[in-house]
């Protein structure tokens, strides 16, 4: 039995940008930066606000609230005021279909 779950279509995911699915129930940042995916929790570390919400640019993510930065390969704060990083999942391409492994790396 596969850990994955479909996420969404490829497609859906705008370049350099991001949007939010929810699987099993928890809120998940989908994120397309630079020709790759990724797949994060999507709740700021700090504020407890969607990610998905603010703007992707060069393997990053800003929270629209207060301006800080995640990477989106480790989940790690680059900037201020988030000091604590936000989980990330494994993602895959399957055909046109994204999937996503609930289980952090």
């Amino acid at each position: 039995m596969s850990d994955y779950l479909r996420a969404c279509a490829a497609a859906d995911v705008p370049e350099e940008g991001a949007l939010r699915v929810m699987l099993d129930g928890r809120p998940v940042c989908i994120a397309r930066s630079e020709g790759e995916y990724f797949a994060l929790r999507d709740v700021c570390s700090h504020a407890e606000v969607p990610l998905s919400e603010g703007e992707v640019e060069e393997g990053t993510i800003e929270c629209w609230l207060h301006g800080s930065r995640f990477d989106l390969r480790t989940g790690r704060p680059t900037g201020l005021p988030a000091t604590k990083p936000v989980p990330i999942y494994p993602i895959k391409i399957d055909g046109d279909d994204l999937l996503v492994s609930l289980k952090e790396s």
